[in-house]
């Protein structure tokens, strides 16, 4: 864990403030890494226009949300701003224990601002806004560019469906390089960006698990034949495989959304400046892999602090587009898209003009509404069911229907 403190000069601060306790203007926001490295750069700019102090305090990924559910729980141990995931905005927002920014805040009036699809996701039933977008995360497919160039590999022709994907991996596997670290990544990238119209990643707008669709099917056969031919690593995300397998060229794509460049940028593995590029998803897909929302705990006595902060940093363009730059956290912003950042090269990615890669891919996303059964449908299909068909050759079908069954029973669906 690890705890950052900023913090003004405390008699130009009690100063500015005239009279009030300035521990009153103290406020702290819950996220995890790479959002330190943006905050440090925004937040004294921040803090000298408001006179609102702002401690962080970031844990890893899972342990953040871990920690966020005992809190929202118990009412009590949540920071002022929290971060929350895409994964988790559903049923954060379904627990009660968030503050509707719509009501409190008006928060409505800034709609237009931001991605339609990603202001949708921040919704409760009730129609209120409970987290606003802070970033997006354009799905598109890291590459090698050197190991494709090497082997004669052109990455427009391995993006135009699935099976010329794999035949790039067949040829990559001739020289013991790994298409990608784990197969379950492409069943998870078509399960989250070929949803149909009206339907949520997991249920459909009634509720109703459609974890045995023809999507699913569609997703688990593809993951099991790279598998099942050899062409991944069977490296979990976020491990130390992960890590030296970027660092070292074992696997030669990685499917993602548009924020893995500052985390390879800044510290996964800098040493490989230059020798990756991006692109769409294969099969001609647009999705969205990841993204954060910002909301306000209800248990915060500084709503009003916190809610400053969150308007500094979803509707103000210029302060989307410094965390863009530091953290490759794509803006949710919708004004920010004609910037001249996105006309930059990207030095990490070979002077490529990235960007405009990802704004394409965001303006191409659908809204997929999320559903309070999102997470335990999630784990129970890309973590249970999934990981059986991959790695026990169990039945497509029959895994899926008894995921079906166990999703219906967890979450009381019909």
């Amino acid at each position: 864990m690890k705890i950052k403190n900023i913090v003004l000069c405390g008699a130009m601060a009690l100063g500015a403030i005239s009279g009030v306790n300035a521990a009153e203007h103290e406020i702290r926001f819950d996220g995890f890494p790479d959002f330190d490295s943006s905050l440090k750069v925004i937040l004294p700019d921040f803090e000298k226009q408001t006179n609102i102090h702002v401690d962080y305090l970031m844990n890893n990924h899972g342990d953040h949300h871990t920690k966020l559910t005992t809190n929202l729980a118990t009412g009590s141990g949540a920071g002022d701003v929290i971060v929350v995931d895409v994964e988790k905005i559903g049923p954060f927002v379904a627990s009660g224990g968030l503050v509707n920014l719509s009501e409190k805040y008006n928060a409505d009036q800034y709609q237009s601002l931001f991605a339609p699809y990603a202001w949708a996701q921040g919704k409760g039933a009730d129609g209120g806004m409970y987290g606003i977008p802070v970033d997006l995360g354009p799905g598109v497919m890291y590459y090698r560019n050197d190991i494709f160039e090497k082997y004669g590999i052109d990455a427009k022709a391995a993006i135009k469906d699935w099976d010329s994907y794999i035949a790039a991996g067949e040829k990559l596997k001739k020289n013991n390089i790994q298409l990608i670290a784990s197969a379950a990544d492409v069943a998870q990238a078509i399960i989250y960006t070929t949803v149909p119209e009206g339907e949520g990643l997991y249920f459909d707008k009634d509720g109703k698990s459609v974890v045995t669709s023809e999507r699913f099917v569609k997703a688990f056969t593809v993951a099991k034949k790279i598998r099942d031919k050899g062409l991944d690593g069977r490296i979990l995300a976020w491990s130390n495989e992960w890590y030296e397998g970027f660092r070292n060229g074992t696997f030669a794509t990685q499917l993602s959304g548009a924020w893995l460049l500052g985390h390879l940028n800044n510290w996964i593995a800098p040493e490989t400046k230059g020798k990756w590029r991006v692109s769409h998803l294969p099969d001609g897909i647009y999705g969205s892999w990841g993204g954060s929302f910002l909301s306000i705990p209800k248990q915060s006595t500084k709503q009003d602090d916190a809610w400053a902060l969150i308007k500094y940093m979803t509707t103000n363009r210029d302060i989307q587009l410094k965390s863009f730059a530091k953290i490759a956290a794509f803006p949710s912003n919708i004004t920010t898209y004609d910037d001249p950042l996105f006309q930059q090269g990207v030095e990490f990615l070979g002077g490529q003009k990235a960007r405009l890669v990802f704004a394409e891919v965001a303006k191409n996303i659908k809204p997929v509404k999320p559903a309070k059964g999102d997470h335990v449908a999630r784990s129970i299909i890309l973590e249970n069911a999934l990981m059986e068909v991959l790695d026990e050759g169990k039945d497509i079908k029959t895994a899926l229907a008894e995921a079906e069954r166990l999703i219906k029973r967890r979450t009381r669906s019909h």
